[in-house]
């Protein structure tokens, strides 16, 4: 589904058509194949997600998905460091604390 540009997407969203009018997802599958032969066929299933993401955003803009956060040298050292100090402290416990350190002094400064 990644080679779908999202204006592809609209077509698709203009080959379901609304109402009365409104195509099956396997009739818009053979039709999209008519359409762009092309292109790889889509499936039902790349059909279906496509609607549910218009029905539910509005939209069929890429949606970015959640990044990780960037933990520095320095915190990585503190939290090896915490850890050593105090080893029955569960890891995550040690990362939240370290994360709001790291909040405050990003406020501080």
């Amino acid at each position: 589904m990644s080679y779908l540009t999202e204006s592809l997407k609209i077509e698709i969203l203009m080959m379901i058509g609304y109402g009365d009018r409104a195509r099956t997802q396997c009739e818009v599958v053979r039709l999209f194949r008519e359409t762009h032969p092309d292109l790889p066929p889509l499936n039902q299933g790349t059909i279906s997600k496509i609607e549910a993401q218009y029905r539910e955003m509005g939209h069929v803009r890429k949606v970015p998905g959640k990044r990780q956060a960037v933990v520095d040298d320095d915190t990585k050292l503190n939290l090896l460091l915490a850890l050593e100090e105090n080893p029955i402290t569960p890891a995550r416990q040690l990362a939240r604390d370290s994360m709001e350190e790291h909040i405050l002094l990003q406020k501080v400064d």
